[in-house]
C-alpha cells in the first residue's frame, strides 16, 4: 500500500474525477483522516465466522437449530468462557437459552422458585457471551445489529468491565433495574438474539432448499430475514424458479415430488397452490386404481394423514406423473438442441401385452394402468388434463409468497460465487474424460467452465424477468426444466433422470443414472487446481466446495477429497436422504484459526432441544487450521478495505497539494 510521500501529482490527476466525487463523502482532512483510522483499525480485526450449509431440502426444524446453535458454535464459547464456573448442566441450559430463548424462559419461569436470583446471574452470564462474540467486530458494526429498543443499555454492558470496582456497582444497578422494571425477559431475548447474530458473520447456502422436507417456505421466510448470506443456486431450487417462472414441466415435477414425500402443505398453506382441480381428476380418473406404486414416502408412525388422504395422494401423485411426462415430451420435441429424444418413453409401451419394448429388448412393467394415455398418440393431454396444467399455471404464477421468496433467491443467488479463496457452487463442472472442461451448445455458442455457469446464470434471470418479446425469453423457459434434468446441466450432470424407470419398469439396471465425469474425477488435486484456476480463485488455502450428491457416510464415504482442496458438505439434511448416508448433514465452519467440518446426527425436534436440552449430536472434525490468526485485512472484504484506503490517502494528497479543495457545510 501506498503512503503519502509516494503518492504523486500525476496520480492524483490520472483519478481526479473520481476523487473528486469521493470528497462529497469525505468533505475535509479530518473526515479522510478519520475514514483511514477506522479502516485500518478493522484490517486488524480477526476474520468473521462463516457458515456453510447445503441440501437443506425443506427440513426447516434442523435448518433452524443448526443456524440457532452456528453448528455448535455458540457451545464451543460457552465451553470455553466458562469452562471451570459452571456444571456441565448449567452450560446446556445457558445455551438452550441462547438457541430458544422465548420457549426455555417459559419453562424457567414454570419451575424456578428464585426467579429474580435466576435473572441476576443469567442476564450476567448473557452479557459475558455476548462481550466474547462481539469483540471481532468494530462498536459501529455491533451498534447496526442491536435492537432498538434495547441498544443504549446494551452498548453500556458490553463495553464495561465488572472487573474495574467502579464499573461494578453499575452494572449492577443496570441489571436490576432491567429486573425491577419486568423487562427482564424481554432483554433476555435481545440479547439471545444477538449473540445468534454476531456468531455467525455471513452464511453460504450451497443450493436445494426446496422439495423433499415439508417445510422450505418456512426456510426461505429465515433466509429472506437474514443479516448476511448468499445462496448457489441447486437444481431443486432451479426447477422452483422455473416454476414461478411458468415453465408447467417444472410445474409438475414440484407437484410430483411434493406428492411422493407427502409435502402437501408447503404448496397449499406455504404458497397458495390450489390442489383441488387436481385432486378431483385424480380421484375420477384412478377411482378403481390402487396407485399402489405412489404412496408418499414417509414415515407412516408421523404421518399426519388417515389411510384415505394418504390414498388420495397416491392418486394425485400418478395424475401428475402423467401428466409430467407428457408435459415434457412437448419441450423435447420443441427443442432438439436439448438432444433429450431418449426420454420419450410412452410410446414404447405395448400396453395389449403390458411391456415396456426400447432397443430390441422387452422389460417388465409394475404397472400399466394408463387411461389419460392414447396409444395411437401417448403424449397428447387429455382436454381435462389441459385444463389442470392451465389452473396450476394460474396459481404458481400468481403466488405472493413465492413472487418474495423467488425474489430473495435472485437477489442473493447465482450459479456460483468466490469467497475468501474458496469456489462455492452446487453440483458440478461438466468435463471431459480426460479431465479438461467440456463445451456444452447454448444457441449454436459453446461455453465451458466460468463462461459456462455464468451464460446458465443469464438464462435463468432471463425466464424470470425479460419481457415476452425479448428473444431469448422462451428458449430460457425451456432451458430452465433443462437444468433441472439435462445431461450437459452443471445442477445435474448424469445421463438421465430415470424418473419414468423407477416408477414403472422392474429391472433396477435401467433405473441407473450414469454421473458425469466430475463426480469420479474431482478426487485429483489437478483437476481441483484447474476449474479453481477458471475461476481465479486465489491463495495459498483454496478450496472448492460442493453438495448435491449426500456423502455415504455409512459406507466409509469422505467429504474431504483431492487431499482436502475440495469438501462436500451434503450428507443427509433430507430425512429421505438419511438412511443411505447414515448421518443428518455436514455443516461447514470458516472461522479466524481455519476450518471446521461438523457431522450431524438426525434431530429429534425443537420441542425436545428446548424441554429435555437435547442438541443434534455433532462430531466436529479439523479440516485445516491455521498457525496465524486470520484478520480481515487477509480476506475479500480486507482487499476492498486496503483499495478504499489507498483511494482516501490519494484524496489527503489532493487536499494537502491543494489540488482538491476542503468543502465546508
Amino acid at each position: 500500500m501506498k503512503t503519502y510521500k509516494q503518492i504523486t501529482d500525476e496520480m492524483i490527476q490520472r483519478d481526479c474525477r473520481y476523487l473528486e466525487l469521493l470528497s462529497h463523502s469525505f468533505p475535509t482532512i479530518a473526515t479522510a483522516s478519520t475514514e483511514i483510522i477506522n479502516l485500518e483499525a478493522i484490517l486488524n480485526l480477526p476474520k468473521g465466522t462463516e457458515h456453510f450449509l447445503a441440501d437443506l431440502h425443506g427440513e426447516y426444524e434442523a435448518f433452524q437449530h443448526v443456524l440457532r446453535t452456528a453448528s455448535g458454535a455458540i457451545k464451543r464459547k460457552v465451553n470455553e468462557i466458562f469452562e471451570n464456573t459452571l456444571r456441565e448442566t448449567e452450560k446446556k441450559e445457558l445455551c438452550t437459552l441462547i438457541y430458544y430463548p422465548e420457549q426455555k424462559l417459559q419453562l424457567v419461569k414454570d419451575s424456578e422458585e428464585y426467579l429474580e436470583d435466576w435473572y441476576v446471574i443469567t442476564l450476567n452470564q448473557l452479557v459475558k457471551v455476548c462481550q466474547n462474540v462481539s469483540s471481532k467486530y468494530t462498536r459501529s458494526k455491533v451498534r447496526k445489529a442491536l435492537p432498538e429498543e434495547f441498544s443504549y443499555i446494551i452498548q453500556e454492558l458490553l463495553h464495561e468491565s465488572s472487573m474495574e470496582p467502579n464499573k461494578q456497582a453499575y452494572i449492577n444497578v443496570i441489571i436490576s433495574t432491567i429486573i425491577d422494571t419486568n423487562r427482564a425477559d424481554d432483554f433476555i431475548v435481545a440479547l439471545c438474539n444477538l449473540i445468534q447474530r454476531l456468531t455467525i458473520d455471513s452464511l453460504h447456502i450451497l443450493g436445494d432448499i426446496f422439495d423433499r422436507g415439508p417445510g422450505p417456505h418456512v426456510i426461505m421466510d429465515t433466509l429472506c430475514n437474514y443479516h448476511n448470506f448468499d445462496i448457489q443456486w441447486g437444481n431443486h431450487d432451479i426447477l422452483w424458479m422455473g416454476a414461478a417462472a411458468g415453465n408447467v414441466c417444472s410445474m409438475a415435477n414440484v407437484l410430483r415430488l411434493a406428492m411422493r414425500y407427502g409435502n402437501l402443505s408447503a404448496l397449499e398453506d406455504g404458497y397458495g397452490i390450489n390442489l383441488l382441480p387436481l385432486a378431483t381428476f385424480a380421484m375420477d380418473t384412478y377411482a378403481s386404481d390402487p396407485c399402489t406404486l405412489f404412496g408418499p414416502r414417509m414415515d407412516e408412525t408421523t404421518s399426519p394423514y388417515n389411510d384415505k388422504t394418504l390414498r388420495l395422494i397416491a392418486q394425485m401423485h400418478k395424475a401428475i406423473s402423467v401428466i409430467q411426462f407428457k408435459l415434457e415430451a412437448e419441450i423435447i420435441r420443441r427443442r432438439p438442441e436439448f438432444k433429450m429424444e431418449n426420454r420419450l418413453l410412452l410410446h414404447h409401451i405395448d400396453f395389449g401385452r403390458k411391456v415396456f419394448v426400447a432397443d430390441g429388448r422387452e422389460y417388465e412393467m409394475r404397472d400399466c394402468y394408463f387411461p389419460t394415455v392414447d396409444p395411437s398418440d401417448p403424449y397428447r393431454l387429455t382436454d381435462e388434463e389441459r385444463e389442470i396444467v392451465a389452473k396450476l399455471h394460474n396459481s404458481f404464477t400468481h403466488s405472493e409468497k413465492l413472487r418474495k421468496h423467488m425474489k430473495c433467491l435472485f437477489r442473493y443467488g447465482c450459479m456460483y460465487n468466490v469467497c475468501n479463496s474458496n469456489l462455492l457452487f452446487h453440483a458440478s463442472m461438466p468435463l471431459n474424460a480426460d479431465g479438461t472442461l467440456k463445451e456444452v451448445d447454448i444457441l449454436g455458442k459453446k461455453y465451458k467452465g466460468k463462461a459456462l455457469l455464468e451464460r446458465v446464470g443469464q438464462l435463468i434471470r432471463t425466464a424470470y424477468f425479460a419481457d415476452n418479446d425479448n428473444k431469448e425469453k422462451s428458449f430460457a423457459l425451456d432451458y430452465l426444466w433443462y437444468l433441472w434434468c439435462g445431461p450437459d446441466s452443471p445442477a445435474f450432470d448424469k445421463s438421465k433422470m430415470a424418473t419414468f424407470e423407477r416408477y414403472f419398469l422392474v429391472d433396477k439396471e435401467t433405473h441407473k443414472e450414469v454421473k458425469g465425469y466430475y463426480y469420479s474425477l474431482r478426487d485429483r488435486e489437478d483437476i481441483c487446481d484447474m476449474i479453481m484456476d477458471e475461476f481465479g480463485v486465489e491463495g495459498e488455502h483454496r478450496h472448492i466446495i460442493n453438495g448435491h450428491v449426500p456423502v455415504k457416510a455409512v459406507k466409509g464415504e469422505k467429504p474431504i477429497k483431492a487431499n482436502g482442496k475440495l469438501m462436500v458438505i451434503d450428507g443427509g439434511f433430507s430425512k429421505a436422504y438419511q438412511p443411505e448416508t447414515g448421518i443428518a448433514g455436514y455443516t461447514l465452519v470458516y472461522h479466524s484459526r481455519g476450518f471446521q467440518l461438523v457431522q450431524h446426527e438426525p434431530f429429534t425436534s425443537t420441542q425436545k432441544a428446548i424441554e429435555e436440552g437435547q442438541d443434534i449430536k455433532s462430531t466436529t472434525q479439523i479440516v485445516e487450521m491455521s498457525s496465524k490468526r486470520m484478520m480481515v485485512k487477509d480476506t475479500d472484504k480486507g482487499r476492498e478495505l486496503m483499495i478504499q484506503i489507498e483511494d482516501l490517502k490519494k484524496l489527503l494528497a489532493a487536499y494537502r497539494m491543494g489540488l482538491i479543495k476542503e468543502k465546508s457545510f
